[in-house]
């Protein structure tokens, strides 16, 4: 039972207890954060592994008034049990609860609603130069990073500019050899040099020490062992590259080690020039089970029991998600052409790549958090003849958008982005949603838009894009889709798929809401209308034929999808009726709200917007009564 973490009611408590008491704390943190996954999934190892900087940054801080960001997010937990939100706690991630995310809304001590990587050194630069600004220069600026955030471009160009400005700037970089999977690349090698630090410290001491028996002070031996003592710091020291970025470079020291941490940071607020302050920690650190095994950790499975650390999980669902039937139709397709890639930006645990992983090392390729790289680093691949898919999330993509334009859709390159969690993401919330990759996408010449029905379309649907001679954006949610029996209608660019024709309207759904369209249309059956279902297919381009003969010809059109309203697909039906001059006053769409909505589980979600089954039923109902008296003919 939680002692000392009730009566934390604000930060400035800490300042008060023990380092005894302290260690305490951070024990109740961890017992709390397993808390709510015996009742649903949230981030787990992230958040073990921040406690003891949490509570030093706290207590080191007083952050009612000093800045701290949080780069990404979801480590957030610890920081949300000690600013006021402990009651709260446990309905984290729940419709009404607090957001497993930073949320001005719900504290002043959460500053920006962070869930991308990489933006917390710009900001906290931002929120340094503003206060100096503003004559508070005595406010300090801290920005908390993940090492694998850290090659993110927009970090370096942030710490160009906190360099030139020389702003006392407190990075520090939480290096627990990770991002959600191992981190890769270069920059993984110099933090890795840069570990070895104190054992290298050890080893000059003691050259020194034999130096300085054996030399008479010469100055030709002087000077030939400084440039030696001057090699081994620059192959060996990675904190090299940070002095030579600008910056104070201190560390590593150890994350876990509560009094250590208080008396560096207590030492850092005096800095006058930008600082990174390089700690290591251990992701799961304090539960074993998730120490061994980060990755399943990160957002494991509900928990069935915890004893002395050791969890048992409870089974997963054994239905397949959107994202396992992508991976093993992806997984076919390299297996049958060899010219077929795949890139992923630090996610290959969520989209499922691991067996592609494995099984073709040479032609997968993970990037790190560096979307924009890549996007251009698969039109690369492309423009050599290969077919590069890269598969990442919609809401990251973003991240993306200049090169998405320039290198790949102005070139007519064949790259296929396979954009997982395009939709609501549920309990993730506003930062992780879908929204805007169908506008975003639309925009552009050569682009072709595709959005699977059901499962039965994603393998069709992939063959056919990689035999596509350009650009296609394919986009699916995180769920689980509902099997629609029925022979699955060739793939042809450009044209839908009629699951049913009806007399008294249409369903037209883009995408994954095509299993709650069939459910309105058996509702509706009960209550004597016959209501078609459109399986819609594409976005770009649309349907002329099937789509706008169902315009003309029946009383109403409700087009239906999981993305923003403004320049989605019912936009997209909309302008291509306008064009031919139909009669549009009958066509209505369903889609995201134009404001943000957050989290909840998906299904709270969609019936909060009006895209679930019962709210189709309802809206076409309206419809119906709406259009009674008119006959077809006179629609058209």
């Amino acid at each position: 039972m939680a002692l000392l973490l009730p009566t934390i009611e604000t930060p400035d408590r800490l300042r008060g207890l023990s380092m005894e008491q302290l260690a305490q704390l951070a024990q109740e943190i961890r017992d709390e954060l397993c808390q709510p996954l015996f009742d649903r999934t949230v981030h787990f190892a992230s958040n073990l592994g921040v406690v003891e900087l949490c509570i030093s940054l706290h207590r080191e801080f007083d952050f009612s008034r000093d800045r701290l960001i949080w780069d990404t997010g979801h480590q957030i937990y610890p920081h949300k049990l000690i600013t006021g939100r402990y009651q709260a706690f446990r309905h984290i991630r729940t419709k009404g609860g607090i957001m497993g995310y930073p949320n001005p809304i719900e504290s002043p001590y959460d500053l920006f609603m962070t869930g991308h990587a990489g933006s917390s050194l710009s900001t906290a630069l931002g929120l340094k130069a503003g206060d100096d600004l503003q004559h508070e220069p005595d406010r300090h600026s801290v920005a908390v990073i993940g090492d694998g955030a850290f090659p993110s471009g927009i970090v370096f160009e942030a710490m160009n500019n906190a360099a030139g400005l020389n702003k006392n700037l407190l990075v520090i970089l939480n290096d627990n050899k990770m991002s959600i999977c191992p981190r890769v690349g270069g920059l993984s090698q110099v933090l890795d040099q840069a570990r070895m630090a104190p054992v290298l410290k050890d080893m000059k001491r003691n050259l020194d020490r034999m130096v300085k028996r054996l030399s008479k002070s010469s100055g030709s031996f002087d000077r030939a062992w400084a440039a030696i003592k001057d090699v081994v710091k620059v192959g060996f020291f990675g904190g090299m590259l940070f002095e030579k970025l600008g910056f104070n470079y201190i560390g590593p020291i150890d994350g876990h080690d509560l009094p250590t941490l208080c008396e560096y940071l207590g030492k850092l607020k005096l800095a006058q020039k930008p600082t990174l302050l390089h700690v290591m920690t251990n992701k799961g650190h304090g539960v074993p089970s998730a120490c061994e095994d980060p990755v399943k950790f990160h957002t494991p499975p509900v928990f069935e029991s915890v004893k002395n650390g050791v969890v048992s999980l409870r089974a997963a669902s054994s239905s397949r998600a959107f994202t396992d039937v992508v991976s093993s139709s992806l997984h076919d397709a390299m297996k049958r052409d060899p010219r077929v890639c795949v890139i992923t930006a630090a996610m290959c645990q969520g989209n499922k790549l691991e067996r592609i992983r494995a099984d073709f090392p040479d032609r997968f390729f993970d990037v790190g958090i560096c979307e924009s790289h890549a996007v251009a680093f698969a039109a690369g691949l492309a423009k050599t003849g290969l077919r590069p898919v890269v598969d990442i999330y919609s809401t990251f993509l973003q991240r993306s958008f200049d090169q998405v334009f320039q290198e790949v859709a102005l070139q007519n390159l064949p790259v296929l982005f396979c954009m997982d969690r395009a939709g609501f993401t549920g309990p993730d919330g506003p930062t992780h949603h879908g929204s805007f990759d169908i506008p975003y996408m639309r925009i552009f010449p050569n682009m072709t838009l595709l959005a699977p029905g059901d499962e039965y379309d994603v393998a069709p649907m992939i063959e056919w894009s990689l035999q596509h001679s350009g650009p296609v954006a394919l986009r699916y949610p995180k769920a689980h889709p509902q099997p629609i029996e029925r022979t699955v209608a060739p793939m042809v660019l450009g044209q839908a798929e009629v699951i049913e024709w009806g007399v008294d309207g249409c369903i037209v759904a883009y995408g994954s809401l095509l299993s709650e369209a069939i459910k309105a249309r058996k509702e509706l059956q009960q209550q004597g209308l016959d209501v078609g279902v459109i399986n819609a297919r594409f976005a770009k381009p649309i349907d002329h034929t099937t789509l706008l003969r169902a315009i003309e010809q029946l009383p109403f059109v409700l087009t239906v999808e999981e993305g923003v309203h403004a320049g989605g697909f019912g936009s997209a039906l909309l302008e291509a009726a306008n064009l031919a001059k139909i009669n549009t006053s009958h066509l209505h769409i369903a889609a995201m709200p134009d404001r943000w909505v957050m989290h909840a589980d998906r299904s709270e979600q969609l019936a909060e917007t009006g895209l679930d089954a019962r709210s189709l039923v309802d809206q076409a109902l309206s419809l119906v009564s709406q259009t009674e008296g008119t006959s077809s003919t006179s629609i058209a």
